[in-house]
C-alpha cells in the first residue's frame, strides 16, 4: 500500500512537471516573441514584460504569492503545496525558456495563436487533472469550480476577456486583440477538452449466466460498486439477474478483460454518462 501511494505521488508531479513544461513551452516559444497575449496571470507577466523588460517568469512569481495564500485557505494544505509547487515550477521554467526563443517558432502569427493556445491548453489540463496548476487566474478558476459545477475553462475564458482586451494599452493593435481572443477560444477548448476527457465514465449493464462470479472480481480486484438488478426476458419468460455498473474510464478496459475472461458469452452494453456524483465520483456543485 505504502509503495502504491509513494508511487502515485510520483507520478503525479512528474506529470505536473511536464504539463507545466509543455504549457511554459508554448508561451515562451509561439505566445510571448509573437508579442500574443493569452491566459490570466501569464497575460498580465507578457503585458508587464513588453513594457518594463522584468522576465515574465519573475513577475509570475510575485502575483502568484497573495493569491496562493488565498487558495491554501479555501482549498486545504493540499492543494497548497500542489499551487506552490506549480507556481515555482512554471516560475522557473519561464525563466529558463525564455531566453532560449527570442523569435517564434513559427512566423505566422495566426498559427501561433493556434499552435500557442493549443499546447497550453493540453499542458495545463494535464496538470489540472493531476492536482496542479500554474498558479494566477487557473487557482481563481479552481477555487470557483470547488463551489460551483462550472468548467475551469469557462472561468478563465470570462477573466481572459478583460486581460486581452487590455493589451490594446501597450500595443494600440485591434489585431493583436483579435489573435489574443483566437489564443483564448483555442486555449479554453482544448483545457476543457482534456478535462472533461480524464474525468470520462461509462455505464456498463451485464447479462451473463455467471454474473456472481463477475460482480466478485470487479468488486474484489478493482473494488468497484455493482448494482443486481431484477430482469425478465420477455421472450423466455425466465428471470435474470443483470449487472450495472458505473466506472471510472481507466477501469473500462479491466471490467471488459473481466468479463471476457469468465464469460465470453455474455451480452452487454457500455454507454458514456455525462456526468457520474455521488461516492467515488465528483461532488455535486451547485
Amino acid at each position: 500500500m505504502k509503495n502504491s501511494k509513494y508511487y502515485n505521488h510520483i507520478r503525479d508531479y512528474t506529470l505536473i512537471v511536464f504539463g507545466l513544461a509543455v504549457f511554459v513551452f508554448s508561451w515562451s516559444a509561439f505566445l510571448i516573441p509573437s508579442e500574443l497575449i493569452g491566459s490570466g496571470v501569464s497575460g498580465i507577466s507578457t503585458l508587464i514584460y513588453f513594457v518594463t523588460g522584468i522576465p515574465v517568469g519573475a513577475m509570475n512569481l510575485v502575483f502568484n504569492t497573495v493569491l496562493v495564500l488565498i487558495a491554501m485557505r479555501i482549498m486545504g494544505a493540499k492543494f497548497g503545496i500542489n499551487t506552490v509547487f506549480g507556481i515555482i515550477t512554471s516560475g522557473v521554467l519561464f525563466l529558463i525558456m525564455q531566453p532560449l526563443f527570442p523569435e517564434p517558432l513559427v512566423a505566422d502569427p495566426f498559427m501561433c495563436a493556434l499552435i500557442g493556445g493549443m499546447m497550453s491548453g493540453v499542458g495545463l489540463g494535464i496538470a489540472f487533472v493531476n492536482g496542479g496548476n500554474s498558479g494566477g487566474t487557473d487557482i481563481v478558476a479552481l477555487v470557483v469550480t470547488h463551489y460551483r459545477n462550472i468548467s475551469p475553462g469557462r472561468v478563465i475564458l470570462y477573466l481572459d476577456l478583460v486581460i486581452i482586451a487590455s493589451s490594446y494599452l501597450v500595443f494600440q493593435s485591434i489585431e493583436k486583440i483579435v489573435y489574443g481572443y483566437v489564443v483564448m477560444g483555442v486555449f479554453t477548448y482544448t483545457l476543457d477538452a482534456v478535462i472533461e476527457g480524464s474525468k470520462q465514465s461509462y455505464q456498463i449493464i451485464i447479462f451473463s449466466k455467471h454474473n456472481k462470479q463477475i460482480a466478485d472480481c470487479i468488486g474484489n480486484d478493482l473494488k468497484r460498486g455493482i448494482t443486481f438488478l431484477k430482469g425478465e426476458g420477455w421472450y423466455s419468460k425466465c428471470s435474470q439477474d443483470v449487472l450495472l455498473v458505473i466506472a471510472h474510464k481507466r477501469d473500462k478496459q479491466n471490467i471488459m478483460k473481466i468479463i471476457n475472461e469468465i464469460d465470453k458469452e455474455a451480452f452487454l452494453s457500455v454507454a458514456k454518462v455525462s456526468g457520474v456524483f455521488g461516492k467515488n465520483f465528483e461532488r455535486i456543485k451547485l
